[in-house]
């Protein structure tokens, strides 16, 4: 039963509010000025944790085999969002939660007073959840191994140093060792740095994987290639992943432009495109749609996402309205406009009325 308050309500069985209460309460928030503080998911990123945890309302519960990735509606998740968003936080926030986390089902609650509690695990926080009757309930990996992938260093670095101060100020220090390249999760549990120079680290039977910036993972240079290595090793073991990413330019052929674009329907996107009759070089317009695409994150300060926006546009206008914006707009490289073959193909129909 969460004690977080919300703005919606899901109609589903889920994890969700378990994870996010678990979060909350052994991982601080890793800097700023609410440094220490527990970590609460903004609205956004408890609707994509509602979803990521959902349960299918059918899954068995087999204590000697339990059901692992098939247990869940999606099997893996793509998370759009703008600069500054949080979604760095909710990375490092989300790996905690495959590490040592409620990651797995492990059944329905069927009578008032069932519990998860930390104690059976082999942490002695504290934390105990009631579940309500007809919850799903979950549990840890017994042995985790979560691989965390970006383009280099300085990329995976965004979520691997709040994961750091994650740790280090809370509770799970007790449990994780805190390394450069990798965190030991007490004797077997390891999460690892995987970036482009890495590679021989993939095919690793992973439980759990984090890419960032997957809008950036391409054919040419090889990441899109790595990305679904990783994924099939993570696959094979019954685990989970998530894509981080801004808006990607669609004139290249991403991983997160496939993962997208795929017809599978195990896959939770979570994408607030911005209306499509708004302009992003006019101010009133640029403002709605700051206010759109950063809704469910109060810690953003949209002055000052404007002010960046604003002189992005005179330098790059495709790069902020994908950073900013949210929006999916080709880039200055693009060897044709976006619409010029539709505008092309609409002159002689207006010629002919």
């Amino acid at each position: 039963m969460s004690d977080l308050t919300h703005d919606f309500v899901v109609d589903f069985p889920t994890l969700g509010y378990l994870q996010a209460d678990w979060l909350a309460w052994h991982a601080p928030i890793p800097d700023g000025f609410k440094k220490g503080q527990p970590f609460i998911l903004s609205d956004w990123q408890l609707w994509c944790t509602a979803n990521i945890g959902r349960v299918r309302p059918d899954t068995p519960w087999r204590p000697d085999d339990p059901v692992k990735n098939q247990a869940f509606t999606y099997r893996r998740s793509l998370i759009t969002g703008p600069q500054k968003y949080g979604k760095s936080p909710y990375g490092a926030g989300t790996t905690l939660i495959m590490a040592l986390g409620p990651d797995l089902f492990a059944g329905w609650a069927e009578e008032p007073g069932e519990v998860y509690d930390c104690a059976r695990y082999g942490c002695m926080c504290g934390f105990v959840y009631e579940y309500e009757v007809g919850e799903p309930m979950g549990m840890p990996w017994p042995t985790p191994l979560i691989q965390l992938m970006a383009t280099s260093e300085d990329q995976v670095n965004n979520t691997w140093r709040p994961l750091q101060q994650m740790v280090l100020r809370g509770p799970l220090v007790e449990r994780i060792r805190v390394g450069e390249k990798f965190m030991r999760i007490g004797d077997e549990g390891v999460i690892e740095k995987v970036t482009s120079a890495e590679s021989s680290r993939l095919g690793n039977p992973t439980t759990g994987f984090l890419q960032d910036e997957t809008g950036i993972y391409t054919k040419s240079n090889g990441l899109m290639s790595t990305a679904q290595t990783m994924r099939r090793g993570t696959s094979g073991m019954g685990g989970r992943g998530i894509e981080l990413t801004n808006a990607w330019d669609p004139a290249e052929e991403s991983t997160a432009r496939a993962t997208f674009e795929s017809r599978a329907r195990d896959i939770f996107r979570f994408y607030r495109q911005p209306p499509a009759n708004l302009s992003y070089k006019n101010k009133r317009d640029r403002r709605k749609i700051h206010a759109f695409v950063y809704a469910g994150a109060s810690h953003v300060d949209l002055d000052g996402i404007e002010a960046e926006a604003y002189e992005l546009l005179e330098q790059d206008p495709a790069q902020a309205e994908r950073f900013y914006g949210n929006k999916l707009v080709r880039g200055m490289g693009s060897w044709l406009p976006e619409d010029l073959w539709e505008k092309a193909y609409a002159k002689p129909a207006a010629l002919a009325s």
